[in-house]
């Protein structure tokens, strides 16, 4: 039986929706409370972010299957929760709210 109490956060970048629906299906099927969270940043920003520089990499064609470049990001339908670039602080409030008692 799983704690009420517990509760775990698995942050991946996940390009295929056929994917991320397998997922929820899977705990839906167990009984267990599943929340997507779509964070929203601009393709720009994440490249600005890079410390590996993996988006310069495949821009010069040095690297391939990179998400946004040469492979595809197919973004949720209708993520519970969807967050754009802002604050932290409030970042992490609305987390935690969205995954307050059920």
């Amino acid at each position: 039986m799983a704690d009420a109490g517990l509760v775990t956060l698995v942050p991946v970048i996940s390009p295929y929706r056929a994917d991320r629906d397998r997922v929820r299906a899977a705990h839906e099927a167990a009984g267990l409370h599943f929340v997507e969270v779509f964070v929203d940043t601009p393709l720009e920003l994440c490249e600005r972010r890079d410390p590996k520089g993996l988006y310069a990499k495949a821009r010069a064609g040095e690297l391939t299957g990179m998400t946004g470049i040469d492979d595809p990001y197919e973004p949720p339908v209708g993520p519970e929760l969807r967050l754009e670039p802002g604050e932290l602080d409030e970042l992490v409030e609305r987390v935690v709210a969205v995954l307050g008692p059920n």
